[in-house]
């Protein structure tokens, strides 16, 4: 029993090999640059998550294109602008 006890307190009491490489790499990995921060954070939008005004608007612009108007009566408004215009821009 008292080997056990050493045991432990010896191998809790023993310093961390590395504690400020550690510490380093966190705070290295807290800051990116706010072009690559935007581009990981944004991610496509649901069409429940834009307003009626918005999909509206969406819709206008694809039904000049009669092949995106042809993909958003198939596919859906979000799909169709997607693919002619690329990402939505709100």
């Amino acid at each position: 029993m008292l080997f056990l006890l050493l045991l432990f307190f010896f191998t809790a009491a023993a310093p961390d090999p590395q504690p400020a490489a550690d510490a380093q790499a966190l705070e290295e990995g807290l800051f990116v640059e706010k072009d690559e921060a935007s581009a990981v954070v944004r991610q496509k939008r649901a069409a429940a998550e834009l307003s009626l005004a918005q999909l509206e608007s969406l819709k206008e612009v694809c039904e000049a294109n009669m092949a995106c108007e042809h993909m958003m009566d198939t596919n859906g408004i979000i799909a169709a602008y997607t693919a002619y215009y690329g990402p939505i821009p709100y």
